[in-house]
């Protein structure tokens, strides 16, 4: 017998930019193949800044949708550019719990599920499912991915008190909270010292096996042959992601060695800050280096990825709870990783299993040119040696899926 669940997640098709939707897809997919009848309550599509026809393709055929009334506060509810602080706490999305509530409690008169999971990175998700659970008694677990509250985020005190009380009463009230690192699963252990350990759990991000699987096969680049690209895929935000270190590094090693760094060229891809970086890149003198190239869809992206010599990573030292779903996508292209980052995080730790990766950490400048050159080195000698297919499948969102699965599994047989 099908058991229910009521997945409430702010990103899903045809939401068209955020990495967010991937990790909600893939376990929906996995739930619904799985004896699970999975039902996602979502906002309205006019609360999506962009969004596609197209996008709605990628919903899984089993997965049924609910969407909500939910508007974005900045653009529907501001005049000139300007509107009420409270209303954009915990997020510019507030007016979707009001919507998700209503909605989401009728749905459970229809049909009553086994299980609520709410899923972040939009706190409204979690307080949807809280006051769901609260009318309705039925068990919730909360995908909090990345912790909520962090030392220095969020900044507005109004929204880190509303972040604390979605906190404390997932803690009361969630039967478990998964997280994606261990580092976050610490963190929380530390900061609710009096709950049972078994009430955390570790379900990392990953790759998606069948996207991936999908793809066309398509020849690498020969890096003895031609310039040696290296791919940055996505967003870089500017305090968790500054490229400027490298920026620099690159700078001074098309100086000091032009014969193997006049080779590389960096094709920074839909970085979300152009208008931030393009100056930096002429600054340093690196413009015939580095490439600010224009985003792409999804299945592209990743295409992209099978095709360069080398893909980079990026992550400060303040997201060493984080480790991106980039990471895993990186390690299934089995190609080479420079992986700018704090050497004892979360990330690096991830980023390593690959056998293929080099660390340094994002801010020193030293140390990413020494590594910068044992890197490239290793490209043009073909030195990196890669994790066998049925090592990687460890690293998929169908793996990961899988171990979600069973635990909502035990929480129906309680």
């Amino acid at each position: 017998m099908s058991k229910r669940l009521l997945y409430i997640a702010f990103h899903f098709p045809p939401i068209q930019v955020s990495s967010g939707v991937h990790r909600t897809l893939a376990f929906s997919r996995y739930f619904s193949e799985h004896d699970w009848k999975v039902r996602v309550l979502t906002a309205d599509v006019k609360a999506y800044q962009q969004w596609t026809e197209a996008q709605y393709k990628f919903i899984p055929d089993k997965v049924s949708v609910v969407r909500a009334f939910a508007r974005d506060t900045a653009r529907h509810f501001s005049f000139k550019g300007r509107y009420l602080g409270w209303m954009s706490i915990p997020d510019r999305w507030q007016s979707w719990i009001l919507g998700g509530v209503w909605a989401g409690y009728w749905q459970i008169r229809r049909e009553r599920p086994d299980v609520i999971l709410s899923t972040y990175p939009i706190a409204s998700a979690h307080i949807i499912g809280y006051f769901l659970h609260k009318l309705t008694g039925v068990p919730w677990v909360a995908d909090f991915r990345d912790p909520m509250l962090q030392d220095a985020y969020p900044s507005n005190p109004a929204i880190r008190s509303v972040f604390a009380w979605i906190e404390k009463k997932a803690v009361k009230h969630c039967k478990k909270i998964i997280f994606t690192s261990p580092g976050a699963v610490e963190l929380y252990q530390t900061r609710f010292p009096d709950v049972e350990p078994d009430r955390w759990q570790l379900i990392p991000n990953g790759y998606d096996s069948k996207l991936f699987d999908a793809l066309p096969e398509v020849p690498k680049q020969d890096a003895q042959d031609e310039k040696i690209t290296l791919l940055h895929s996505g967003t870089i935000y500017p305090a968790e992601r500054d490229p400027r270190a490298l920026f620099q590094a690159l700078s001074e090693l098309k100086q000091e060695d032009q014969l193997l760094f006049g080779k590389l060229k960096l094709v920074l891809r839909a970085t979300g800050h152009d208008e931030l970086f393009a100056p930096m890149i002429s600054e340093y003198g690196i413009g015939d280096m580095v490439e600010l190239a224009p985003g792409t869809d999804y299945l592209t992206a990743l295409q992209e990825m099978l095709q360069v010599d080398a893909l980079l990573l990026m992550q400060a030292s303040n997201c060493n709870y984080q480790t991106p779903a980039k990471a895993y996508e990186y390690i299934r292209a089995k190609r080479p990783v420079l992986a700018l980052t704090d050497p004892s995080g979360d990330t690096a730790s991830v980023i390593r299993q690959s056998g293929a990766a080099m660390v340094a950490p994002l801010d020193d400048v030293a140390a990413i040119k020494k590594v910068l050159r044992e890197f490239m080195q290793a490209i043009t000698q073909d030195a990196f040696r890669y994790l066998p297919d049925s090592d990687i499948e460890a690293f998929s969102r169908q793996h990961q899926a899988k171990t979600f699965c069973s635990l909502l599994d035990k929480i129906v047989q309680q």
